[in-house]
């Protein structure tokens, strides 16, 4: 198993953790991540785009001239797709681009974007994140213990409303509960800080 030095939020040591190789050690599944991540990124689109048909445009209710004599080509609504100001011709309406990927994929998705932050050392445990109060300084002031000047993910157990709100101001910095962690979050910052005990609860999840 893979060792991890536990920090205090201090920036000190105080001991080590056997992180689970089934969930942090093994090795990454790129085309999963590729396809994790184009599934949320896809779950995220508003779909909110809209057009209008023929049906939907104001106007063009009496034909524009009679059907036959005239030597023009017959014409039924000045809001035809082929009139200027007509309507549109299957453009887009409101729709979910969301899917779902298989529980196993989503799972080793999870795994390898967890085991890549491993091996590439940008993966801390804290043996506990706690505030006393909300305060934007106080956080600051453990990123720089931990020498964090990047955009970074903390995970703790349960979510924490004092570190919540503390962090919510800084940028680059997200904090999740163990349940909510997700591949594009953890792929999207450089480094990934759990707490020991939500180390624990995803091991429990995806071992």
């Amino acid at each position: 198993m893979t060792k991890v030095s536990v920090l205090s939020q201090t920036g000190a040591s105080v001991g080590e953790i056997e992180l689970n190789d089934l969930v942090f050690g093994i090795e990454p599944n790129e085309a999963v991540l590729f396809d994790a991540v184009v599934a949320q990124r896809a779950s995220l689109r508003q779909g909110n785009h809209k057009v209008k048909n023929r049906s939907e445009v104001a106007g063009g209710g009496r034909k524009p001239w009679r059907q036959k004599g005239t030597g023009r080509a017959r014409q039924g609504s000045i809001r035809s797709p082929q009139w200027r100001g007509g309507g549109t011709v299957f453009g887009p309406t409101p729709r979910s681009y969301s899917y779902k990927l298989p529980k196993k994929v989503r799972r080793l998705a999870l795994r390898s974007a967890l085991s890549a932050k491993v091996g590439e050392q940008n993966f801390l445990v804290l043996d506990a994140l706690q505030l006393a109060a909300p305060k934007t300084k106080d956080f600051k002031a453990i990123l720089g213990n931990l020498k964090i000047e990047k955009k970074a993910l903390f995970v703790t157990a349960e979510l924490d409303e004092n570190v919540a709100l503390s962090a919510r101001n800084i940028p680059g910095v997200t904090v999740v509960s163990a349940t909510g962690i997700n591949v594009l979050d953890l792929l999207g910052h450089e480094k990934v800080v759990f707490t020991k005990a939500a180390v624990e609860k995803v091991e429990e999840v995806l071992g």
